[in-house]
């Protein structure tokens, strides 16, 4: 993959990292880009031991442990770092309903500390990770998301002329990641039937290894305040369903409170300061003062523009989602 950073001379810090994104991106930058320093900030100890003991060590690697709602601990984590990506969050959509003020804490709260805290320690750069589920947001989970989406781009405005620079990346739904669907279906698949909340319903759909490489290419171009959004396929819940179970039954439970039958990653609204550059799609920030020089080559999108679930060009096959779920699957055997 062609990256224009040059990662050897970086100390990075990874908030959630031993989360699904953070462990994937710990690999491929051990493997790849060979970083300076790679911090793993996280406040499951038990994961951070098992990441250690599976393979994850290397002289350049540390562990720490805190949590982004401590604000000091998050200073003293990042000093001397150069880039943090944040992936730290409460994602589970039942799990916020029920414990909001926990969500609030976590998503948002935690953002606000990692912004204050990159600006205090002079990190360049900060890319946060969001979700689809931040647009027009039906849940607890999506609408925290939207708030650390707007504090990320507006925390521009706090760094400076010559400060930490913020941004966002926007994708639909990891294959595998903690809460897919994926694990239930494999599960379900045991007994012979699986169940779905509706039949029509079309999610986006994104491999961890594509989500760390628009993290990547994120941190080549970004100037602050945009929100990099990943041309990605969408496909069928019925079609995921039969190509992991296809000798299963199907059972239609209805759709769950807080729900969407689809998602959306750029909104009519969005698409009018939305630009296509480098195969990403970029919003660029309304209120900004600093320059956004990098993208006067971009692609202007058409008058209306939006991204949906349901209306995108690019679908997923069974036999392609069946080769996605044996990927997966065989990734997880070796762990």
């Amino acid at each position: 993959m062609k990256n224009k950073t040059d990662w050897k001379t970086k100390s990075v810090l990874v908030t959630g990292g031993t989360g699904s994104f953070g462990r994937k991106f710990t690999e491929i930058m051990l493997r790849d880009f060979h970083p300076k320093r790679l911090i793993v900030f996280s406040r499951d100890e038990l994961k951070q031991h098992e990441m250690r003991t599976n393979g994850l060590d290397d002289h350049s690697l540390r562990y720490f442990i805190g949590d982004v709602r401590d604000v000091e601990r998050l200073r003293r984590a990042m000093d001397g770092v150069d880039y943090v990506i944040h992936a730290a969050a409460l994602k589970q959509v039942p799990s916020c309903e029920y414990n909001p003020f926990e969500a609030v804490k976590t998503n948002i709260n935690g953002a606000q500390n990692v912004i204050d805290a990159a600006i205090d320690m002079g990190v360049k750069k900060v890319v946060a990770i969001s979700t689809d589920k931040a647009v027009n947001p039906v849940n607890l989970y999506g609408a925290t998301k939207l708030c650390a989406e707007k504090i990320f781009v507006q925390g521009n405005f706090y760094a400076g002329p010559k400060g930490t620079r913020f941004c966002c990346v926007r994708y639909g739904n990891v294959i595998g990641s903690r809460g897919s669907v994926v694990p239930l279906f494999l599960e379900q698949k045991q007994n012979g039937k699986v169940t779905i909340t509706d039949e029509r319903m079309t999610r986006f759909w994104i491999t961890l290894d594509q989500a760390v490489e628009v993290v990547l290419k994120a941190f080549s171009c970004m100037q602050g305040g945009e929100i990099f959004v990943p041309k990605i396929s969408s496909m069928k819940i019925v079609d995921l369903a039969k190509a992991i179970a296809p000798r299963c039954s199907i059972e239609m439970i209805g759709m769950r409170p807080g729900e969407k039958l689809h998602e959306i990653l750029i909104t009519t609204e969005d698409g009018r300061h939305t630009v296509e550059y480098d195969g990403l799609y970029v919003i660029l920030p309304q209120l900004s003062w600093w320059q956004t020089k990098n993208y006067e080559n971009a692609k202007e999108l058409a008058d209306g523009f939006n991204y949906t679930s349901d209306n995108n060009g690019k679908w997923l096959k069974i036999n392609e989602l069946k080769k996605m779920v044996q990927e997966y699957s065989l990734s997880q055997r070796g762990r």
